[in-house]
């Protein structure tokens, strides 16, 4: 009998015998506890070890450019990113110091938009006005670090900046950020998610947040000094603080996968992938959204052949 075996950094799906057995160890890194990633990685994870003869599965948190960074590394086999920083990676471009040539496509998910929240009396009405103030805006190698610099940028600041005027930059994760906000010791809490996402909800439950928009003429100048990123809108049906809606940036979750992998083990995974998306979607709602017909949307970087062989048979074109 197959074990559930969880920790606070990575879940574990595997038992003593299976591992004796499995000729192949597919390692997942997905994304922060408090978000949509690591549950759905951890039943990912656990659907293909029970449906697939020969391999052991595992979970591990993570974030967008570090997960690409391991899946290149050889550190995982299979790892949830964004396309903008997958094709960064791949080209190395961005924050990327050379061409991590190691990833192959997977699959598109669904979009993930960049949230911004401060406490709800807070004064800070802006980016402009983050100078000197206590931010979160997530781990070093994680994207949304990546779109809040790319955001502070556009308003002539930078996180060495906000330092040199007092602040603090936490690099911390969701569940550390939400902890953080409630307790007064931080005034912005930024974050690449899914919305609605569970630590704004939790955060706008109590304290109380209020969520910071991008107007529109700075939204445009963002957008075209980032190829890769895109817009979209909150509002109340994703907020019940949000009274009218708030421009946010936005890109689409991907998975990737080592070269590594043999294309018959790939194969497998990704019909076992598609064939068990009702169960995905009993963890996270978001899951709804995920569709066989957009597996291959905004794929940049190669295709894996065993994931190729796998659409080719679905019908599902690039």
């Amino acid at each position: 009998m197959k074990k559930f075996l969880g920790t606070a950094t990575a879940v574990i799906i595997m038992g003593s015998a299976s591992v004796a057995a499995a000729d192949t160890f597919v390692r997942m890194v997905s994304g922060p506890s408090g978000g949509s990633w690591y549950p759905l990685g951890a039943k990912i994870m656990s659907v293909m070890q029970e449906e697939i003869d020969g391999i052991a599965t595992s979970n591990t948190s993570g974030g967008g450019i570090s997960n690409v960074l391991s899946v290149d590394g050889g550190d995982a086999e299979i790892g949830w990113t964004y396309g903008h920083t997958v094709a960064n990676g791949y080209y190395g471009k961005g924050k990327f110091d050379s061409e991590k040539k190691n990833v192959r496509y997977f699959a598109t998910l669904y979009p993930s938009y960049f949230q911004v929240a401060v406490p709800e009396g807070s004064e800070i009405q802006s980016f402009a006005d983050m100078k000197g103030k206590n931010i979160s805006p997530g781990k070093a190698k994680w994207t949304g670090t990546a779109f809040a610099e790319s955001i502070l940028q556009a308003y002539g600041m930078d996180f060495n900046s906000i330092k040199a005027e007092g602040g603090i930059v936490h690099n911390v994760s969701y569940s550390e950020s939400v902890a953080l906000m409630k307790d007064e010791n931080i005034d912005v809490f930024m974050a690449v998610t899914s919305m609605p996402q569970a630590s704004f909800l939790e955060l706008e439950a109590s304290p109380g947040i209020r969520f910071i928009d991008i107007p529109d003429a700075k939204l445009s100048e963002i957008l075209e000094a980032n190829p890769g990123f895109l817009s979209g809108k909150m509002t109340s049906e994703h907020y019940a603080s949000v009274k009218e809606p708030i421009n946010v940036l936005s890109t689409n979750a991907v998975m990737v996968v080592s070269a590594d992998l043999d294309d018959e083990t790939v194969y497998k995974m990704c019909k076992t992938f598609w064939a068990n998306h009702a169960k995905f979607a009993e963890v996270k709602k978001i899951w709804n959204r995920v569709k066989l017909e957009d597996a291959l949307k905004g794929a940049a970087i190669p295709v894996h052949p065993g994931a190729q062989k796998c659409y080719d048979e679905l019908g599902v074109k690039g």
